[in-house]
C-alpha cells in the first residue's frame, strides 16, 4: 500500500476508534439515566433511594477510569442543561445540582473514576470489584454527607438523613455490580 493510502485508511481507523468511543460514553450516561428511573422517595429525608449508585459503579467498573469519569461528566453536563436525566423525585436541572443530593450527583465521576482506576490495576476479579466498589461508595457518601453537613450544618443530621437508611441498599448495590462487571469480563475472555 502506498503511503497516502495507508495514511487515509489509519486515519479513518482513527476516527472510527473514537466514534466508537464516544458511543460508549454516551450510551453508559444514558445507562445512569434509566437507573436514575428506578427510585423510591423516602418521607424522613431528602435523599431518595435509587439505582443511580449501582449504574455510576457499574460504568466506572466496566468502562475503566478515564470512560468511567466522562461517561458521568457527560451525565452532569446532560442533567444541568436541563435534559431529564437525574431522579425524577428531585427538581431536575440546575436546582438538582444545587439541593440535597448535589454532593453525590457531582461525586459520581469521581466514584465512576476511582472504580475504574482499581479495576485497571490488577487482574479482574469478584474481589477486585467488589473492593473497588466500597472504595468508590466511601468517596460517594463523603462527597454527599460534606454538602448535606453543608445544608444542615451538622454531620450527625447529614448522617441520619443521608447515610444510615442506606448502607443496606449499597452493599446490594456493590455486590450486584462487582458481579455484573467480573461476569461480564468473563464472558468477553471467552468469545476472544
Amino acid at each position: 500500500m502506498t503511503k497516502p493510502a495507508s495514511l487515509a485508511l489509519d486515519q479513518g481507523n482513527r476516527a472510527l476508534y473514537w466514534a466508537e468511543q464516544a458511543a460508549i460514553v454516551v450510551s453508559a450516561s444514558m445507562f445512569v439515566a434509566l437507573c436514575a428511573r428506578v427510585t423510591v422517595p423516602l418521607p424522613f429525608t431528602p435523599v431518595p433511594l435509587t439505582l443511580q449508585n449501582f449504574g455510576v459503579l457499574l460504568v466506572g467498573l466496566m468502562l475503566g477510569s478515564r470512560r468511567g469519569f466522562a461517561a458521568l461528566a457527560l451525565y452532569l453536563i446532560e442533567g444541568a442543561a436541563g435534559i431529564p436525566v437525574f431522579n425524577p423525585a428531585g427538581p431536575g436541572g440546575i436546582a438538582q445540582l444545587l439541593g440535597a443530593t448535589a454532593g453525590f450527583l457531582l461525586a459520581y465521576p469521581f466514584v465512576a473514576g476511582l472504580a475504574g482506576w482499581i479495576m485497571e490495576r490488577g487482574k479482574a476479579s469478584f474481589a477486585r470489584a467488589a473492593s473497588a466498589g466500597v472504595l468508590a461508595e466511601v468517596l460517594l457518601f463523603a462527597g454527599g454527607l460534606s454538602w448535606l453537613a453543608i445544608l444542615t450544618h451538622s454531620l450527625a443530621q447529614a448522617a441520619r438523613i443521608g447515610l444510615y437508611w442506606f448502607v443496606f441498599a449499597e452493599v446490594i448495590k456493590v455486590m450486584l455490580a462487582a458481579g455484573v462487571s467480573t461476569g461480564w469480563q468473563r464472558v468477553r475472555k471467552e468469545q476472544a
